[in-house]
């Protein structure tokens, strides 16, 4: 039998952004940053991009930066990925 892997879809409605998330995703781990990110994509216009980096920088800690595999990247605000009660 063989079994299917499974991708889930997510938006984040305060930026209007879908991601799609592989059955598994990994990445390296530092302070403020996950990097070599496999199993995360994120829809541009038609197009799915590669997410490969995550981070915070120091200097605008309100900011969270979404680097793709094609070298563009793209910051939100911090408050676009909260929690809704």
């Amino acid at each position: 039998m063989k079994e299917e892997k499974k991708k889930r879809e997510h938006t984040f409605k305060k930026i209007k952004q879908v991601v799609s998330y592989a059955d598994q995703v990994t990445a390296l781990v530092e302070k403020r940053k996950l990097k070599k990110i496999t199993g995360v994509k994120t829809k541009e216009l038609l197009l799915w991009l590669t997410v490969v980096e995550v981070y915070v920088d120091e200097a605008c800690k309100e900011k969270v930066t979404f680097k793709m595999g094609t070298g563009l990247s793209e910051s939100f605000d911090m408050s676009a990925f909260e929690l809704l009660e």
